[in-house]
Parts: structure tokens; sequence; C-alpha cells
């Protein structure tokens, strides 16, 4: 049976750890029960530990930025990835968010820079080509001579319309446009493979 949601203000331990328990359920993935097992750590912890974890919330919402240049987050006027001379300017990959550059980071196979759009088109959601940074992008394909765009759109209805409107927009402009490839994992079994994933390996299949 699902447990009861207590009203803040009649939280057995009081209206303020209700309170609490009430920032912590509301971030994402976090249900009742570990905003609860959070608000009582909080409570049992150093005073230190507790305050540590206020100034560091402050501080990243006080400092926190976006890039001038990428859009992704950083606390300087560039971020680290644009403004390391080792990367290569002239190949830029497009992503939805900032947690999708951490992802490709995380791999250490892209040497290039990104651009985040800052979402996708969705016009369902009232979300279109002016709420999003593609006049930059496009800006960016204009002056800075980039020579490949690569598309890691997520693989949505929404991405692929996104990257879609994107590449039509820059057809006249000598720039490759590129997609990251799709279909099936290295090490993966086909048996478990959905048709979705299927049909994007066979379609983007490669000389052996």
């Amino acid at each position: 049976m699902a447990s009861r949601q207590i009203d803040a203000e009649q939280h057995p331990f009081g209206a303020a750890v209700g309170r609490l328990v009430d920032q912590f359920a509301s971030l994402p993935g976090i249900g009742r029960k570990s905003a609860e097992r959070l608000a009582n750590h909080i409570l049992s912890c150093k005073e230190a530990e507790a305050y540590a974890l206020a100034d560091a919330i402050r501080t990243v919402k006080e400092t926190i930025r976006r890039c001038t240049l990428c859009y992704n987050l950083t606390d300087q006027e560039l971020c680290p990835i644009c403004s390391d001379t080792r990367r290569d300017r002239t190949v830029v990959c497009v992503v939805e968010q900032p947690k999708d550059v951490s992802a490709l980071e995380a791999a250490a196979a892209f040497h290039g820079t990104y651009h985040v759009l800052g979402g996708r088109i969705a016009p369902l959601e009232g979300i279109g080509p002016e709420n999003l940074t593609i006049g930059k992008l496009v800006q960016r394909v204009k002056k800075d001579g980039v020579k490949e765009l690569i598309m890691a759109t997520n693989p949505t209805l929404e991405g692929d319309g996104t990257a879609l409107f994107i590449t039509n927009l820059l057809e006249e402009y000598p720039v490759g446009i590129t997609r990251l490839a799709r279909g099936i994992a290295t090490g993966s079994v086909l048996e478990f493979a959905n048709k979705e994933m299927l049909a994007d390996a066979l379609r983007g299949r490669q000389q052996f």
C-alpha cells in the first residue's frame, strides 16, 4: 500500500523538517521515502557537513552560467572545453543539454567542441527554434569556419526533428553534417535488441 504523504506542517518532527522533506521529494528520481532518509541524514550529521551542502548549492546557483560560445555550464566566460586550445573548433557536436556533454566526454573519444541547444523543438510543449540556441549555432558556422557538425540530439521524434531542422537551415553553407551512429552496441546480443535498434543498425550498416 502506498505511503500517505504528510503535509509539511504536520510532520512529526516539525514543519521545518516537513518542508525539507518536500524539497528533497521534488528532486528528479527522489521518492518520498528517499526524501525522508535524506532529511534524517541532514538531521543526524554534523553541522559542518550540512552547512557545506547548503553552501555548495548556494555557490553553484550564484556562480554557474552558460559558456558564451557553446552554452555548456561553467563558472567562467568560456567552459574548459572551449578554452582548451587542443580541441578542434572546426568540429562541433550538437547536443540538447549540458548533461549530454558530460556523457560524451566520459567516453574520451571526441576531441572537437560542443554546442548545447538547451532542449529540442517540441511544438506541443511550446518550444520552438527561437527558444533554443539554434541561431547562435548558425552564427558559429558562419564565422568560425566550422567544417563538420555532428548531430547528437536524442534519438526521439523531437530530437530527430530538431536535427533535421538544423540540417535544412544550414544546407546553403559549406559544412558537413553527420549524426551519431546508432544500432547494435558492441558486446550486445541480437535477440535482446528492440526493433528500433535493429532498424538503425541495418540502415547504418558499413563495409566489413
